[in-house]
């Protein structure tokens, strides 16, 4: 089944959330896992809209932390689609930490693949991408580079675990 292609700003979507103990190491830091929670959270959300089916995340790329994030500081996460295959679509989540003054720092650029799936848990097709802005076009043929990187990797992994 074809479905309507979207625009990037249609599945867009944000999260804001207050840094508590609960989130921090024991170090006083935000716990890198609970950062890779909302981010995949997020992602989740931005496929769903896109696609308007159930999804799965298939993978995620590395996470590189750039700043240190504390208690009671603000984190937002934005992600959006960058790039969609036949069932699958990359989103891309930025995550910051936002001061008391406004101004955000990033800590974390993530790009996740996402899988739709119909009422079977089935791969289903996914609605195309329609880039308007020059970044989105630019983002979405960084998109194609993404994945053949990605389908490189597997194939290792596979012939690596067929020889042992």
């Amino acid at each position: 089944m074809e479905r309507k292609a979207k625009k990037v700003c249609e599945s867009e979507a944000e999260h804001v959330q207050l840094v508590m103990a609960n989130h921090l190491n024991g170090n006083g830091r935000l716990f890198g896992g609970q950062l890779t929670e909302w981010i995949d959270v997020l992602a989740g959300v931005v496929a769903r809209r896109h696609c308007n089916c159930n999804i799965t995340t298939a993978s995620i790329d590395s996470l590189n932390f750039k700043e240190a994030v504390h208690l009671n500081e603000l984190m937002v996460l934005h992600g959006k689609v960058t790039y969609v295959g036949n069932t699958s679509m990359e989103i891309r989540v930025d995550s910051y930490v936002e001061g008391q003054d406004g101004e955000r720092r990033l800590v974390n650029t993530a790009y996740l693949t996402e899988v739709a799936l119909d009422d079977n848990d089935q791969p289903v097709t996914v609605p195309g991408l329609i880039c308007e802005t020059e970044e989105e076009k630019l983002e979405y043929q960084a998109g194609i580079k993404r994945r053949e990187i990605r389908l490189q990797l597997q194939n290792i992994a596979k012939e690596k675990k067929e020889k042992s």
